[in-house]
């Protein structure tokens, strides 16, 4: 048998490497648009930052690993076409075209930059300063201009995730940055109430942060320099980063007639399965299976990472089951770590619950030891049967946020009540934890608001 996967990226590589583990009498090729697979995009802004050094490093494996491993890489070759009945896929290289045959295909071509129809994108580039943050060829694009260049000035169109992230890694190199954001607060994956802690770590840390800025368009002077325009004004920069988000690659899919679903992505069964005759896809090009929500579109490397070792196992005899998303999400903004999972009020309004949310504030350990620190918390539940929904978190590095987000997403993925959270057996040692973990206490916070209404 002769599994062929295209994209070598999280979703990609995790296929292979799964379908290598259970059946290694199996030939697997992996087809990769450029040169570097298995690399890890989450971490390119602390490539920016000086953090990770070299570029090397961002590797999770090397090529060489990967063929250790049993799994034959054709680099540099792009993925043109499906021929569905015949089994065969269309494929460009510097030699120019082939046919590769299967028995067995994985499509992982993930997701692109969305440019959010900002004008004069048709006529800019990296060469003019600026850029996207999507590919190993989009890193070395951009430290090269910052190395050439050598530009003071910078301005990061999206306060999600990666602008965040790349916000620091800018500052690290002592630029002045300023962040446009559409909408009226950062990180709009959280409420106001919470992102405003990371607006505030932002500015503290001197990010000019503009929200309420609708970009519509960028301009290049005659001295090579750049205008941002934007709702709130004008904005100059000697680099641009657009970093407004991203949407589903689905040509090749699509032009092989797979249907489409939320968010317009490839649509498939919780096995993987495209509809088409043994073509399978998974990553950022695909639906999202949410446990809340049912099908949606949330492209997330962990989600990434489970999809495709679905497909993997799945496209060479297995019979598992993708268990679905809960959202869960975490971000490190300077000193700040800021959390969710599950569902926020409007959310869970619109797929039909009765949301009810309460705040609380908890020391991540108990206060009579040194180093306290406060985590805010809000707790999302369903006011009819108390069924937890979701959970926000904001606190400083070193709170364990991140592992307590994780506690909240594992009542989710276990239908827990709110009560029920507060129930758990959770670890405790002064240094660490408090008898009732900060967790505890905010779900106890949400029950005394429960019992107010």
């Amino acid at each position: 048998m002769h599994l062929v996967i295209v994209g070598g990226s999280d979703a990609g590589i995790s296929a292979a490497l799964r379908a290598r583990e259970l059946a290694p009498e199996h030939d697997v090729t992996v087809v990769v648009a450029d040169a570097y697979p298995n690399y890890s995009i989450c971490g390119i802004p602390y490539y920016f930052s000086g953090d990770v050094t070299p570029w090397q490093s961002l590797a999770h494996r090397t090529r060489e690993d990967l063929e250790a491993a049993g799994m034959a890489l054709r680099l540099d070759t792009l993925a043109t076409a499906i021929d569905v009945e015949r089994r065969r896929l269309r494929v460009r290289d510097a030699s120019g075209e082939s046919d590769i045959a299967y028995d067995e295909l994985i499509v992982g071509t993930g997701a692109l930059p969305a440019h959010a129809g900002i004008a004069g994108l048709d006529r800019l580039g990296p060469d003019d300063g600026v850029h996207v943050l999507h590919s190993m060829g989009d890193t070395f694009a951009l430290d090269r201009f910052l190395a050439e260049r050598q530009p003071r000035r910078a301005t990061i169109i999206g306060a999600g995730y990666v602008g965040l992230e790349m916000a620091e890694g800018f500052m690290g190199r002592g630029m002045e940055v300023t962040i446009l954001q559409r909408g009226p607060e950062v990180l709009s994956t959280l409420e106001p109430e919470l992102s405003a802690q990371v607006h505030a770590e932002l500015v503290d840390h001197g990010v000019i942060v503009r929200t309420g800025s609708a970009v519509s368009g960028i301009e290049k002077g005659e001295d090579g320099s750049l205008t941002v325009v934007a709702t709130d004004g004008t904005h100059e920069a000697d680099v641009v980063l657009l970093v407004v988000g991203v949407r589903p690659n689905t040509a090749l899919l699509e032009a092989a007639g797979a249907r489409l679903g939320a968010g317009r992505a490839v649509a498939v069964d919780p096995q993987m399965r495209t509809g088409l005759p043994h073509v399978w896809a998974a990553g950022d090009g695909v639906v999202t299976h949410h446990r809340q929500l049912g099908e949606t579109y949330l492209p997330l490397g962990t989600t990434s990472h489970k999809q495709g070792r679905i497909a993997g196992e799945n496209a060479v005899g297995g019979s598992v089951t993708f268990a679905g998303s809960v959202g869960t999400q975490v971000v490190k903004v300077f000193d700040l770590v800021a959390a969710r999972t599950g569902l926020r009020d409007h959310e869970a309004t619109a797929a039909g619950f009765g949301p009810l949310s309460a705040t609380a504030v908890a020391d991540d350990h108990k206060r009579y030891y040194p180093g306290a620190q406060p985590i805010t918390i809000r707790v999302t539940g369903d006011r009819r049967d108390q069924r937890l929904l979701g959970a926000q978190l904001v606190g400083r590095l070193g709170t364990e946020t991140a592992k307590r987000v994780d506690t909240f997403a594992v009542a989710l993925h276990a239908g827990l009540t709110v009560p029920q959270v507060s129930e758990l057996d959770l670890s405790y040692t002064p240094t660490l934890g408090s008898p009732w973990d900060a967790v505890q206490a905010a779900a106890q916070a949400w029950e005394r608001t429960a019992g107010e209404r």
